[in-house]
């Protein structure tokens, strides 16, 4: 690895900056805190296959002794997806500087990945290279009535980047989420849909601000709101793939159980979301952990896409 400053970079990373190559972000809490071993480490290494394969170069982001790192390498995608004695901690913004300063390893959160990824090198600037970011589904407000709002929404409201995922999590309060985004002035748009995704289903009853049918107009879309003195991200919301969708009824009927379980337990905080999302993988038997595996590898693909449009411009 090649250190500049506080960060290290991969050898690939390093060359595709000097070069002004396209790159996409990817988080890594999904490997060490969303999926089980193996399939998140087959899903990071797919996820980063399909990125090279569209003409783009993956940045899987995470804290490696404390140093951040832009560009995990094999092994150390590696000892994220095995997290051997549990100490690869989820990081955000609010405990990212804990983990840094005390040497730790930290599986980055979409905030985080976000903070890094941007200071790290990786910005929208006057090049036409900007920060693409592929994730599942982005964190947002949670449900009841506690003030439990993630990271995710302010980073996004902070940097000029474009997400791309599948819409928030299907198990946050996402007629919140939604009205939250649209209060800090981050724009939501559906990717060849006119509905808010909601990670595992297709659709959520929202509306998005506007829909775009290809890459070229996402990355159009976005240039166009960054000329415009916008300081927020692009939220480009692509639908899981239809043949992987856990429909409507029966996704909510999951989600009610496992928050009555996560009451029960007295789980709360940062670790709510893993709890939440390891429950429904094990009620649907698999399904969910499919769900989620094929939505990212999608996410992944049109981040890339969009990534290299944007070189182009």
């Amino acid at each position: 690895m090649m250190s500049n400053s506080i960060f290290a970079y991969s050898e690939r990373i390093k060359s595709a900056l000097a070069s002004l190559r396209p790159i996409v972000a990817l988080e890594s809490t999904v490997i060490s805190h969303g999926l089980p071993y193996p399939d998140n480490l087959q899903t990071a290494l797919d996820c980063e296959r399909t990125i090279i394969a569209e003409g783009a170069e993956p940045a899987t982001v995470g804290i490696v002794s404390g140093v951040p790192t832009i560009g995990l390498t094999a092994d150390e995608l590696k000892a994220f997806a095995e997290n051997s004695d549990g100490i690869i901690e989820k990081v955000s913004l609010g405990n990212m500087a804990a983990v840094v300063s005390k040497r730790g390893w930290g599986a980055s959160t979409v905030a985080a990945t976000i903070r890094i990824a941007s200071l790290g090198g990786i910005p929208y600037d006057s090049t036409p290279r900007a920060l693409v970011f592929a994730t599942g589904g982005i964190g947002g407000v949670h449900r009841g009535d506690s003030l439990d709002i993630s990271a995710d929404l302010h980073a996004l409201a902070s940097t000029q980047i474009i997400c791309v995922c599948a819409g928030a999590k299907a198990i946050l309060d996402l007629p919140k989420t939604r009205e939250y985004l649209e209060t800090l002035g981050v724009p939501v748009i559906g990717f060849q849909t006119e509905e808010f995704p909601s990670f595992y289903c297709r659709r959520s009853g929202l509306k998005v601000d506007a829909s775009v049918e290809t890459a070229d107009e996402a990355a159009e879309l976005s240039l166009a709101h960054w000329r415009l003195g916008s300081p927020t991200a692009v939220l480009i919301c692509v639908p899981i793939p239809a043949e992987y969708e856990i429909p409507a009824p029966e996704l909510n009927a999951l989600i009610e159980d496992v928050q009555e379980h996560a009451i029960e337990s007295g789980v709360q905080g940062r670790e709510i979301t893993p709890f939440l999302l390891s429950r429904i993988a094990a009620l649907t038997k698999g399904r969910a952990v499919a769900a989620n595996k094929k939505l990212l590898i999608s996410n992944a693909r049109i981040a890339a896409q969009i990534a290299v449009s944007l070189k182009s411009r």
